[in-house]
């Protein structure tokens, strides 16, 4: 019987078994929690592929030929040492469900990363991000963005192209301003900004119809702005 998914979770693996390579119908592989430091060649020739997990190994880097996995749309490379993504990262046309990539050691993200057009989460957390580029407006369909415990000290104008933004989670950057145009994200319900340097909130947040949730706590030196009481008697909590 052809197999559609394997689960090798937490099975003490220091490489992958050459018998998975023969499974050419394998739509879903889960090999979180091994001690994996590579993968080889072969992987990345199962075409079929839907979902890959190689969370929480020993993984330094990834392939340029994962764009060979035309059909993934959910990718799971988080709690590793990786230090750089590939270009190819962009050209996974159905990569469209979730990115993972939280707690490893980014220090940038590749621009064609921007390019996964119809990608609804992204999860980048716990790595050492100095910036996030303009061309995050390219993330047209995302709606949760998960950026927290990073080094951003500025978010870009181009963030409020991001309409589709439901959840932005910035805790435990280093951002002591936000853009006008952060306003711009009309469906954005919880925006967490704990335990920055903000200084000042621009005035834009009031048109947010759907903000639900504000969090600025730990930011010591923020001056509250007068119309923070607006914001919640338009059933926003905002914790201070």
């Amino acid at each position: 019987m052809e197999t559609h998914a394997l689960d090798l979770a937490g099975k003490g693996l220091s490489r992958l078994p050459d018998s998975v390579r023969e499974l050419t119908g394998l739509r879903e592989l889960n090999v979180y929690r091994n001690r994996l430091t590579t993968v080889p060649d072969w992987l990345w020739d199962l075409r079929e592929l839907r979902v890959l997990i190689l969370a929480d190994n020993d993984l330094t880097d990834l392939s340029p030929r994962i764009s060979r996995l035309s059909r993934v749309h959910t990718l799971d490379i988080g709690h590793n040492a990786i230090t750089s993504l590939p270009d190819e990262i962009g050209e996974l046309p159905n990569l469209t469900e979730y990115l993972y990539l939280s707690d490893n050691r980014l220090v940038s993200l590749p621009e064609s990363l921007f390019k996964l057009h119809r990608l609804r989460y992204l999860g980048a957390t716990d790595n050492a991000l100095t910036e996030l580029p303009e061309a995050v407006s390219g993330l047209t369909a995302l709606r949760e963005l998960r950026l927290y415990h990073n080094r951003l000290a500025a978010l870009p104008e181009s963030i409020g192209e991001l309409t589709a933004l439901r959840e932005l989670h910035l805790r435990g950057n280093r951002i002591s301003r936000l853009p006008d145009t952060i306003g711009k994200l009309t469906d954005l319900r919880t925006l967490d900004l704990r335990d920055n340097g903000l200084r000042e909130l621009p005035e834009s947040l009031l048109g947010l119809p759907k903000l639900a949730k504000l969090d600025l706590r730990w930011n010591r030196d923020l001056r509250e702005p007068g119309w923070l009481p607006e914001l919640e008697a338009n059933d926003c909590v905002v914790l201070r």
